[in-house]
C-alpha cells in the first residue's frame, strides 16, 4: 500500500518536469566531466609532445601540470554550478511541489 502524499507527487506533471530537468542537468554535466578527463587522457597518450611544452622560457612548469590542475579547478566549478542550481531551482520546485501535495493529501 503506497502513501497517499507520495501518490500526489508521483501524479503531479511539474514532478515530472523536476526529474526531467535535473536528469538532464546533471547528464550534460556528468558529460562535461568525461570529456575533460578522458580529453586529458587522451592527450597525454597521443601528443606527449604536447603536453610536456615548457609554459615559459626556463620553467618547471609544463602544459600537461597546468592542464591537469586545470581540471581539479574546473570539477569544482561544475560542482558548484550543480549545487546552486540544486539550492534555488531544483528545492524551490521541489517544497511547492511536496506542499501541494500535502494539501490534496490532508
Amino acid at each position: 500500500m503506497s502513501n497517499p502524499l507520495y501518490e500526489h507527487i508521483k501524479r503531479d506533471p511539474r514532478y515530472a518536469a523536476l526529474v526531467r530537468d535535473r536528469s538532464r542537468y546533471a547528464a550534460t554535466l556528468a558529460l562535461l566531466v568525461i570529456a575533460a578527463f578522458f580529453g586529458f587522457v587522451l592527450l597525454v597518450a597521443f601528443m606527449p609532445q604536447v603536453i610536456a611544452q615548457r609554459l615559459f622560457e626556463g620553467s618547471n612548469l609544463t602544459l600537461g601540470i597546468a592542464l591537469g590542475f586545470s581540471q581539479f579547478v574546473f570539477f569544482c566549478l561544475l560542482t558548484w554550478f550543480y549545487v546552486r542550481r540544486a539550492n534555488t531551482d531544483f528545492d524551490t520546485r521541489n517544497a511547492q511541489i511536496v506542499a501541494d501535495a500535502l494539501k490534496k493529501a490532508a
